[in-house]
């Protein structure tokens, strides 16, 4: 384990950053996409260094570390081919009452902004809204997990080498010196992590009013319906649920599947997994790695119950000393009651409930809370209209999996219990920034209807405004 330093000492201060942002230094195209030139730069120079911390903590092999940086960079071309567009105030129609006049709607810089990044994609889920913060004009700070603690003590050096500290800064180190942060007022908090640790935050960033983004996770289930295709179906789950070991937010947390469907998904489920990552997936070097010791052993104790309960399908091996585990299919007779269903599972187990049809899936959904993703396998467009007309989540993919996350075309967020506003290209941008409001108005033709004295003057209101 890399040593992590104790509670931060910002230099310079938070006030600081906020000053340059309040005297107007941050507001104009070129210091924006200047900031956003530096962090290419920082990719490009320090590809192999972030590959090698991400290897080092999560075991990733290099196409999935290079994923993290691909996703930072796809989000730094599509704001740089928009932002002059998206800082452009826009103009908003007057009623005839306000006339003569213009309004528009004018977006500005919040401030010092603070970035609380996970341990799963400690890379791209810091370096990825650092994007959106910068282009929205402000100054931020970023608290990278410590549960990853090789690419913590990359970006800390990273950053430093390729940005002032005024504009962004890395504050490394465990929970106390994130909850020092959190003692501060920033501007605007971005967190991505845990429910538990989400209303920590919410309820610190209160203290000061402070506005918050919280993306977190759930149990996101995958439907599969009997006209699936199962060989495609089944090869996308299970590169979902191998993928970053299933230490993926968006991942499919169980199955929902028709009865139908259950034996060829099963066979095709055990075609994929060898063809994936061969006769002895512990061995795969394209199979990533638990985080730690104590994930591992919360993934193991499930592992091991469902073992002792003969429900493994397919799978099942782990190695305690590597810290991996196989991508492993687990029947669920009685979900209300099984432990793998009580909480995100956020591992390679893959537990699979029988269900009667669509509804008697959607039913499921209902039941618990909004899960961050919703995935249906197979199905017409009638049985799509139904799952969106009937359930909320933070994104919808049909037949496939994980995808929609990687599209920074489309804003990525929870909704509920799954998370708190959201992110990526235009989405991103705003929630950094102010919407102000801004009326301009001419000294001429002012209507006295409005002023003092009011006498009789309700009957002329009535009939212009209503």
């Amino acid at each position: 384990m890399v040593p992590l330093p104790s509670p931060p000492t910002l230099a310079p201060a938070i006030e600081t950053m906020r000053a340059l942002v309040q005297r107007g230094e941050s507001r104009s195209l070129a210091w924006r996409i200047g900031q956003l030139d530096r962090l290419q730069r920082l990719l490009q120079v320090e590809e192999s260094q972030a590959r090698s911390a991400l290897a080092a903590d999560l075991g990733k092999p290099e196409l999935e570390a290079q994923f993290e940086l691909v996703a930072v960079r796809q989000e730094l071309a599509l704001t740089r081919r928009h932002l002059r567009r998206w800082m452009r105030p826009r103009s908003v129609g007057l009623p005839a009452w306000a006339l003569p006049g213009r309004a528009a709607i004018h977006p500005e810089p919040l401030g010092c902004v603070l970035i609380l990044g996970p341990w799963n994609y400690p890379l791209q889920l810091c370096l990825h809204p650092l994007v959106s913060a910068l282009a929205a004009g402000n100054t931020a700070i970023l608290k990278p997990s410590e549960h990853a603690p090789h690419t913590a003590n990359w970006m800390a050096a990273a950053v430093a080498r390729h940005f002032d500290p005024n504009h962004v800064q890395v504050v490394v180190g465990d929970a106390e010196a994130a909850a020092t942060l959190l003692e501060q007022r920033f501007d605007h908090i971005f967190f991505t992590g845990g429910s538990r640790v989400g209303r920590l935050v919410m309820a610190a960033a209160a203290r000061h009013l402070t506005p918050v983004t919280l993306e977190l996770g759930g149990k996101s289930p995958a439907i599969v319906l009997a006209g699936a295709d199962p060989q495609t179906t089944a090869r996308r789950l299970i590169w979902g649920k191998g993928l970053n070991a299933g230490q993926t937010c968006v991942a499919p947390d169980h199955l929902l599947v028709v009865a139908d469907a259950v034996a060829p998904l099963i066979e095709a489920c055990a075609k994929e997994i060898e063809h994936l990552y061969g006769q002895d997936p512990l061995t795969s070097s394209d199979l990533g790695q638990i985080v730690n010791e104590r994930q591992f052993e919360r993934l193991e104790g499930l592992l091991t119950g469902a073992r002792q309960k003969g429900q493994i399908l397919l799978g099942g091996g782990s190695d305690r000393h590597r810290r991996r585990m196989e991508p492993t299919l687990i029947a669920v007779d009685q979900p209300e009651d099984d432990p793998l269903m009580q909480e995100e599972i956020f591992g390679p187990l893959l537990p699979l409930i029988v269900v009667d049809d669509l509804e008697d899936a959607l039913a499921r959904v209902r039941q618990g809370p909004h899960p961050l993703a919703l995935y249906l396998f197979g199905g017409d467009s009638n049985e799509r209209h139904q799952l969106l007309a009937t359930t909320s989540s933070g994104s919808v993919g049909f037949n496939d999996v994980v995808m929609q996350a990687g599209l920074v075309q489309l804003p990525f967020g929870g909704v509920g219990e799954s998370g708190l506003g959201s992110y990526h290209g235009e989405t991103g941008f705003q929630t950094f920034s102010h919407q102000r409001s801004v009326l301009s108005r001419s000294f001429w033709f002012d209507l006295p209807f409005r002023y003092p004295p009011y006498a009789g003057k309700l009957p002329l209101i009535r009939r212009l405004l209503g």
